[in-house]
């Protein structure tokens, strides 16, 4: 996401004078919505513990062809921060819902990654059930975790989850963060001094670090609402793709497989094998072409299974 290495770079600064605060179920989210609104809609939603940003190597390719619709969910990036709020993924969906119905979106697409997954798969269920806002047209997901019996936390995020979490917080500086960001990497698409320094920047933004003990709890849920969320993926009448890096230590390789393994819907397959868990930010460039020939297949009804 470096500057000096993408023409279209976007800095977190530019990206929020481009954005807008909404108040959705009462609190202020940022969000921001480019793109020719006669176009098809994206929704895209970003992973723990950073923001929309995320999507910015890959946004000014996407909205050429694409409105695209992006939030900092609440306690992320430049949304509010509640210190006291009881974070969810119900809650999140809430608010993603929220912003549909104010967007008055009647269909759209959803990519989602990390944390966005799990959102994305409550929204999924919801959508299943005929509760849900909005008729979306496809979801593609890159890494998260979406079973929790194959999600390898980092000891980090555990100690986060644990009574040590409040206090863990006070103690974790900027050279911790980025040891820890850069592990979930691929060996040759390390985030640059540069980017770990803007992450942490809009992690701390209105003091957010102190809150990530609370939006951790996001993995609790995961593990209480796992029959929902995985019947969703396993069930789903709409079509659903997987962007993956490889070699992401937490949901690689081995999240794709227990994917196939319980056998849940799957139009679109590609697996990035030198890439890691930020596969937007890694290789913007192959994700794009992934992404768009999937959104392309589905005009043919054609599921593809690339080799890459």
């Amino acid at each position: 996401m470096d500057s000096n290495d993408n023409p279209d770079y976007i800095s977190p600064k530019q990206w929020q004078s481009r954005g807008e605060l909404e108040i959705l179920l009462g609190h202020s989210i940022f969000v921001i919505d480019e793109g020719a609104t006669h176009l098809p809609t994206i929704v895209l939603l970003h992973g723990f513990p950073t923001s929309s940003w995320d999507w910015a190597p890959i946004w000014h390719s996407l909205s050429q062809s694409y409105r695209l619709i992006a939030l900092d969910m609440l306690g992320f990036g430049f949304s509010d921060k509640p210190n006291s709020h009881r974070y969810s993924i119900h809650g999140q969906a809430d608010i993603v819902e929220a912003l549909v119905k104010t967007k008055r979106l009647d269909d759209f697409h959803v990519l989602a990654h990390d944390y966005g997954d799990t959102v994305a798969q409550e929204l999924l269920a919801r959508q299943l059930t005929g509760a849900g806002a909005g008729t979306w047209l496809s979801c593609c997901l890159l890494n998260g975790g979406l079973f929790p019996e194959t999600h390898r936390a980092l000891l980090t995020q555990k100690l986060l989850l644990s009574p040590l979490g409040k206090f863990l917080n006070r103690l974790t500086g900027y050279s911790k963060f980025s040891k820890n960001f850069s592990s979930v990497f691929g060996p040759q698409s390390k985030p640059s001094e540069q980017d770990l320094e803007n992450f942490w920047r809009l992690i701390n933004f209105s003091d957010g670090k102190h809150i990530f003990h609370n939006l951790i709890t996001y993995m609790r849920d995961r593990i209480e609402h796992r029959e929902r969320w995985v019947s969703a993926l396993q069930k789903s009448t709409i079509p659903l793709g997987l962007i993956n890096g490889s070699v992401d230590p937490v949901s690689g390789d081995h999240m794709v497989a227990r994917y196939k393994e319980l056998n849940c819907r799957l139009d679109y397959l590609a697996e990035l094998p030198l890439i890691g868990h930020y596969p937007q930010v890694e290789a913007p460039s192959s994700v794009l072409k992934h992404y768009e020939t999937y959104l392309q297949s589905l005009l043919t009804s054609d599921a593809i299974v690339p080799n890459d």
